[in-house]
């Protein structure tokens, strides 16, 4: 068994069996159908048995034999063709190819304009002649073998996005689209499965307490988080649709336009939690503490209580402006100071509430039940 040196892109290959198998060998590994060997003087090999150790061998597919290490020019009339041998040093590895595939498959790309003409690049050669390019060699390599044979081949350990930026670079506009389905079908599928009770707490005992922890736009849909400490976590626009949130500590959480629809939070602790613009419809928050004895008031401007039920909670202070309470149990509620303006009351039952120094100024309370208040309403002209 003889080692040589294939000179296309400058591969060493082991020689053994026939000469046959030594083009099937150089076929495989260049990307090329060759069907002739010559030796470094472009004498044509027809036995194998005249190839020595560490010969250097050039491969063709049918051409005549060119030197690309001399500058001769090629017969007359095939100037620009397949048989116009060049060699390129790509950040320092050699590639030899054809001027005719640089330049015939994507003849409006960078490389086609870069070697279309002979002088084109004047004295930005090596010492060997090779034609210098500062690219990487390796993601060099596929677009080449791209404009040889038309097809996408990337070795195993190859970044396709390296690959991407060089087709870009190059101006490899067909090899581009070929790139970005192959880097779209590499990517795993995106998982939009809920986030489990196991996990969520996995996830809060690796955090430091003193770290904020942004869960935003997290799916727990369905998940038990109930009992858990809470405080301070960013949920905004989460989906806690249907979760179970009960005795759940929420103080100061973020729940801005968070969805809750479905979900029970009877019990939780709400001081000064922000929900604004949070879709709570047809939710359980009975008996639960909205009130921050420091002044800290819970913020649910703007967000959609259909239906909620928030029969027993205390809500000194808290900002409901514009929000829809529509069909809402509020019985028994301690509204205190609670802003209220612009929001829609409609069929919702306040009996029993706590409505002193509330601010109802513009608020819709059409149906709404007020039998057996703590302290008597007073309704201006604005409340509807």
């Amino acid at each position: 068994m003889r080692v040589v040196q294939i000179n296309v892109c400058s591969q060493v290959v082991a020689v053994y069996g026939t000469l046959s198998d030594l083009l099937s060998v150089a076929s495989s590994k260049l990307g090329i159908k060759a069907t002739s060997v010559y030796n470094g003087k472009g004498g044509l090999i027809d036995d194998i048995a005249l190839i020595r150790d560490d010969d250097v061998l050039f491969v063709c597919e049918g051409e005549p034999f060119i030197d690309p290490q001399t500058d001769s020019k090629p017969p007359e009339g095939l100037s620009g063709s397949h048989t116009d041998w060049l060699t390129l040093n790509v950040g320092g590895r050699y590639f030899t190819t054809t001027r005719s595939t640089l330049v015939n498959k994507e003849p409006d790309s960078m490389l086609a304009h870069m070697f279309k003409d002979k002088g084109v690049w004047g004295n930005k050669q090596d010492h060997r002649g090779a034609f210098l390019i500062d690219r990487s060699p390796e993601y060099f390599e596929p677009i080449l073998n791209y404009l040889r044979h038309g097809q996408l081949i990337v070795n195993d350990g190859i970044n396709l996005l390296g690959v991407l930026e060089e087709a870009r670079f190059f101006g490899i506009d067909s090899l581009i689209q070929h790139l970005e389905v192959a880097i779209k079908n590499s990517q795993p599928p995106e998982d939009h499965s809920p986030i489990s009770r196991k996990e969520f707490v996995r996830f809060l005992l690796a955090t430091p307490t003193k770290s904020e922890l942004r869960c935003q736009g997290l799916n727990f849909s369905g998940a038990d988080l109930s009992r858990l400490d809470l405080r301070y976590i960013n949920f905004k626009m989460a989906n806690l649709s249907r979760c179970n949130l009960a005795h759940a500590n929420l103080c100061c959480a973020n729940l801005e336009r968070a969805d809750l629809s479905g979900s029970v939070l009877d019990c939780a602790n709400l001081q000064g939690v922000k929900m604004l613009c949070s879709n709570a419809e047809g939710a359980s928050l009975k008996l639960c503490n909205f009130e921050d004895p420091s002044g800290l008031k819970a913020n649910l401007e703007g967000a959609n209580l259909k239906g909620v039920d928030m029969e027993g909670s205390q809500m000194t202070g808290i900002n409901l402006r514009v929000a829809t309470l529509k069909n809402a149990k509020l019985k028994n509620c301690n509204l205190r100071g609670a802003t209220l303006a612009g929001t829609d009351l409609e069929n919702c039952d306040l009996s029993g509430c706590d409505l002193q120094e509330a601010n109802l100024r513009g608020s819709n309370v059409k149906g709404a039940i007020f039998e057996e208040m703590l302290t008597p309403l007073h309704m201006s002209q604005s409340v509807r």
